[in-house]
Parts: structure tokens; C-alpha cells; sequence
């Protein structure tokens, strides 16, 4: 594929631009998604060391590869992060048209892998590559859950092989695979007949409804982490998934 056919996304963009790109036979990468030979700090160009990994891994993969579109969703269904990295990526990548929309779109998807029996890790891994299809998604049989993972799409995925196969998806991450990311109800969703780890990422504005919504559930745990989990915090959810019989 030309780098003339590459478009980048950050977020999800409404439908109607995947299929956009899609007619236009568009190689879509989604820059929040980490990229082989991507270093993080190439993010430094545009952000403080100190700032949100997974925005750090927009920034660096903007300026690697220079897309010659992107496509920011800059609406409540990102963050207001997403909205000054488009003005900055403006100014670091004058080649590059950065183009804000927001995705106010309101049908339901369905959330089939977040309800189904599958690793955890290789679950997000499929509910992130689904934000560049527009087609429908394939039917999988929902198992019942032993456990709950409520957030976002991590920047470390080695935090969810924590977890067993027979984990049930909410948060943002939920939202994500239904394709509409800005749905408060969706998102504050949770299932509280099972122990749920509330995850966001370090200095990301989610951290604070994770912690509110573990707050109203008799079986919670409330973590987060940066660019990688660490020692302590994996032990923590190793501990709180074996004191609840999930392990």
C-alpha cells in the first residue's frame, strides 16, 4: 500500500468516515495502538514526559509516520486530550491534514467479544482492531463470566494475561467494540454479582469514574498504571483475583 493510501484514526471515528475510507480503499492505522520500532519518547516532540501513555503513543506514532491524514475524535467520546494533541500534531506535522470530528453516533453495535470466552489480551487486541471496519460484528456465544475488567484498552496488554478467559468487558473499552464511545450509560455499566477490577490509565481523566464506580461495588479493586504495570500493581490484582475464588 502507497503511503499515499495510509490514513491514521485516534479514537473512533464515526461510521461514516470508516466508511469513507474504506471506499477509498484507505490503509487505516490506528495510532493508539503501539507500533513495532515506536518508541515512546519520540513522543517528546509534542508532549511532556509526565502526560497520558496512550496519547504519548499517538504523538510518537504521528511523528514516525507521518500519515498523510488523521483523523482525531475529539468529542466526549475521546477526551479533551485528544483535542489540544490535534492542535499540537497541526503544528509538529504542517505536511499532515489533522482532521477533528467527534462521534456522537448512537446505534448499537452489539459487544460480542466482550461477552465471550477468549484470553483477555487477544479479546482487546480484537475489540481495538475493530474500530477500522465498519462491517458487522461476527457472532460469538456468550460464557458466563468469573470476572469483570472495566476500562480502557490498556498501553501494557501483558496486564491482562492477569486474567481468565472468562472475563466479562466493560468501560470504555465496551463502548469501543459497540462503536459508540461517547454513551455515559454504556460506559458506567458493570456487573455487580462478580469481582471487577476498575482499570484506567495514569493521568487519564477515567481514573476518577473508575474509582467512583469501585466505590459502588461490594467486590472492587481500583488500579492504574502508565506505559507498564508494575510489580506492585500486578500483585495487587493477582492477590484481589485469588481472594475472590477467581484463580
Amino acid at each position: 500500500m502507497s503511503e499515499d493510501k495510509r490514513v491514521a484514526i485516534v479514537g473512533q471515528p464515526p461510521l461514516a468516515i470508516i466508511r469513507q475510507l474504506e471506499a477509498e480503499q484507505a490503509e487505516i492505522i490506528d495510532l493508539d495502538m503501539p507500533m513495532p520500532g515506536v518508541r515512546l519518547d519520540e513522543a517528546a516532540l509534542c508532549l511532556p514526559k509526565v502526560y497520558c501513555a496512550i496519547l504519548r503513543a499517538v504523538a510518537a506514532n504521528a511523528v514516525c509516520l507521518r500519515p498523510r491524514r488523521i483523523y482525531i475524535d475529539v468529542g466526549r467520546g475521546k477526551c479533551d486530550g485528544a483535542a489540544h494533541l490535534a492542535t499540537i500534531l497541526r503544528h509538529a506535522l504542517p505536511e499532515c491534514a489533522v482532521i477533528a470530528c467527534e462521534n456522537r453516533d448512537a446505534k448499537d453495535f452489539s459487544t460480542p467479544r466482550c461477552l465471550t470466552e477468549m484470553p483477555l489480551a487477544d479479546k482487546m487486541q480484537a475489540i481495538c482492531a475493530s474500530v477500522v471496519s465498519s462491517a458487522a460484528h461476527p457472532l460469538f456465544p456468550a460464557c458466563h463470566p468469573t470476572v469483570g475488567f472495566w476500562g480502557v484498552p490498556p498501553r501494557d496488554f501483558s496486564l491482562l494475561t492477569l486474567f481468565p478467559d472468562t472475563t466479562h468487558v466493560f468501560g470504555w473499552a465496551r463502548c469501543l467494540e459497540n462503536k459508540t464511545p461517547d454513551n455515559d450509560r454504556l460506559e458506567a455499566l458493570f456487573d455487580p454479582e462478580i469481582p471487577t477490577v476498575f482499570f484506567a490509565q495514569s493521568f487519564c481523566a477515567k481514573s476518577a469514574l473508575a474509582r467512583h464506580l469501585a466505590s459502588l461495588h461490594r467486590r472492587a479493586l481500583a488500579v492504574d498504571s502508565d506505559e507498564a504495570v508494575g510489580s506492585s500493581g500486578r500483585a495487587k490484582i493477582q492477590a484481589f483475583l485469588e481472594l475472590n475464588g477467581v484463580l
